[in-house]
Order: C-alpha cells, then structure tokens, then sequence
C-alpha cells in the first residue's frame, strides 16, 4: 500500500514538474538570446527548484542566511543525497547558484540546452586535465556575472546514504579564484528520492548554511586542512560522525 501512495506521488511529481521543466528551459533558452547574463534566469532556476519540491509535496526549510553576504560569490559545498538536493539547493539559496553537470545531461534536447546558455559547466570525466581547465573557465566566468558555484566534493551520490570523504577539486577552484568556501549541509532529500528508484515521497528537506571560509593567500599544501576541515563541519551538521577517506 505504501509502495502505491509512493507511486502515486511520483506520477504525480512528474506530471507536473516535467512539463513544466520543458517551459522553464525554452524560457531560460529565449532570455539567455537577448540578455546572457539576466537576473531573469536565476529567478527562472529558482522556480525551477521550487516547482519540483511543491510538486512531490516537499517542506524546505533553510537555516543560517545570515551568514550569506548576497553581493559575494561563493564555491558553496554541500553532501550529496538525492537527486532533489539540486532542487532544494536552487530554491532555497539567496544568490544565484549554477551546478557541475555532467556531460550526458547536456545532451538532452532543450534541457542541455538550456544548462549551457544558463551556465551550468559541463564535466566530462574522460577529459583529463582539459575538464579541469574548462571548469576553472566555466567557475570564473559564473563568478564574474556574479554567480556562486555549487559543488557536491563527494562526486557522486552514495547509493547506501553513507557520507563519503570529499574530492579536492571544489577547494582547489575556490582557492585559484580567490572565493570563499560556503559549507551547506542537506538532510531529508534521501528519504523523498532515495538514489537507484524513480519512487518520490512527500517530506521535509533541510538546507543548513555555514560560515563562509575565506581561501585568499591560501596554498596548495593548505588543501587537504581545508577539504578535511569542510569535511568534518558537514560531517556535524548531518549527525554522521564517520572519518573522511
């Protein structure tokens, strides 16, 4: 029976939030022509977000605003546990945030797209050290249009909900362009999309925003202190007491 509501809810998620998907992106695709760089789209990815958490009948909350400057930009880092954790990340951060996707969303009609006019870096993991570079490239011009970039260090989702050890990569960028580090921790998204099914469930997704850290006049050697300290600052912030790897 349980099963059957939860299947319902999913029909319903995506009866309403892919149709609208489709609008958002030709909208997102026609600002983009006239004006790149409009606040126009970061108001059409917040929708976006938005609409899918209404849709599967999501509760957001969000805790610590007060530590976002909203004049500053950001390589904000957060655990990863669902597919929604973008979501809820696009509706609930007060500055314009754009994601690292990989390259097979990109090519997806209309919607990869619309990533690419709004912003969104492409990572294509078999690219080597080109990937890096494009990434750099695509951080620094969000940055320069006054976007945050949005990393999740673990690289994946954890199909048995156990947070990982983070990648350097997110604090690398961060300290190349001179932004602070935002620590968000997410909890609840895994319990409304658990990674592996296409079953939704109604609930509560909570986004906790830490102090930014600053990483001007950072080293390369000050990295692993830097990964492992965001690290154990997450770590907290969703109860897993596990050590990094």
């Amino acid at each position: 029976m349980r099963n059957i509501l939860h299947g319902l809810r999913a029909a319903v998620t995506y009866a309403v939030a892919v149709p609208f998907t489709i609008v958002y992106a030709a909208a997102a695709v026609i600002v983009s022509l006239v004006r790149p760089s409009s606040p126009v789209l970061d108001s059409i990815t917040r929708s976006w977000g938005r609409t899918w958490c209404r849709a599967a009948g999501v509760k957001l909350a969000v805790e610590g605003l007060e530590h976002i400057d909203n004049d500053r930009t950001y390589v904000v880092v957060s655990n990863h546990r669902s597919a929604f954790d973008i979501f809820a990340h696009f509706a609930v951060l007060p500055v314009p945030i754009r994601f690292l996707a990989k390259t097979e969303l990109f090519k997806i009609p209309l919607f990869g797209a619309a990533m690419r006019r709004i912003g969104i870096v492409e990572v294509d993991r078999s690219g080597g050290r080109a990937t890096y570079q494009s990434i750099n490239q695509g951080a620094r011009r969000n940055m320069e249009r006054g976007r945050s970039l949005m990393i999740y260090p673990e690289g994946t989702r954890p199909r048995d909900g156990v947070m990982m050890g983070f990648k350097k990569g997110a604090f690398s960028i961060a300290r190349n362009l001179g932004a602070p580090i935002l620590p968000t921790a997410i909890t609840g998204s895994r319990e409304v999309w658990q990674p592996g099914t296409k079953l939704i469930r109604s609930g509560k997704i909570t986004v906790k925003i830490m102090e930014p850290i600053p990483t001007e006049g950072m080293m390369m050697s000050d990295l692993d202190g830097l990964r492992d300290r965001v690290h154990a600052m997450v770590s907290e912030a969703v109860g897993y007491t596990g050590a990094a790897v």
